[in-house]
């Protein structure tokens, strides 16, 4: 598998306390930032077969657009065989907020590979989020994806549950599937510090790209 193949899977698959998708999780949830506020979520993904992935994502949502979160990434993802370098930009609306029961978004994305100096991935996926009292989430995910190194055209599927631990602690599930390749799977732990403006990410997953089986993920997020 190429690297462009499995870094352009994983940035397919993109906040306040523990309780908040995002980050390195392959299942999003309906939320944006809060207006008037940015955001840099990083993460580095290690997989078998020597795969890997250096992820770097802005954020923000203005004031005057409170439902708008525009946002961009730069990653890095390499093989034993290859390595390719990935840009691109990432707006998501928020078509309803969970505070009224049952949120609702839609999150596109559309990467550029600097080196081949083509268009490499783009997707639209809509993220369902519904809240079960102060501690409990569902997130649902359904959507579109391409990959120029990969396979093509793709319809992905994905659920995640979160529970709040801690006020400062959350956990994390999902599974997700494509039309090509094995369903996949990761769990994790996010500590939340610095009031709310720092999360800490550290995850197990399989076959995040449908063909890798392990990866570990280890992520930071910074909000001011």
């Amino acid at each position: 598998m190429r690297a462009a193949s499995w870094g352009a899977w994983l940035l397919l698959a993109a906040p306040g306390p523990a309780f908040a998708a995002g980050g390195g999780h392959v299942v999003d949830d309906a939320a944006v930032e809060a207006p008037g506020a940015c955001h840099v979520e990083s993460w580095v993904t290690r997989s078998s077969h020597g795969a890997g992935l250096i992820n770097v994502a802005p954020a923000c949502t203005r004031e005057a657009w409170p439902d708008l979160e525009i946002g961009g990434f730069v990653s890095h993802g390499w093989t034993r065989a290859a390595a390719d370098t990935v840009i691109g930009i990432a707006p998501k609306l928020m078509l309803r907020s969970e505070d009224h029961g049952l949120g609702v978004g839609v999150a596109t994305s559309v990467g550029y590979d600097i080196g081949h100096g083509r268009i490499e991935t783009a997707s639209m996926i809509v993220p369902v989020t519904i809240p079960v009292g102060a501690r409990l989430r569902f997130n649902l995910d359904g959507g579109w994806q391409w990959s120029r190194a990969d396979h093509g055209h793709d319809l992905f599927v994905g659920g995640q549950v979160e529970f709040a631990l801690r006020p400062t602690v959350g956990l994390m599930t999902e599974l997700f599937t494509r039309d090509q390749g094995k369903p996949g799977g990761q769990a994790g732990v996010r500590w939340t510090v610095d009031a709310g403006r720092i999360d800490l990410d550290v995850l197990a997953g399989r076959y995040l790209d449908g063909a890798t089986p392990t990866a570990i993920t280890i992520g930071v997020t910074v909000r001011r």
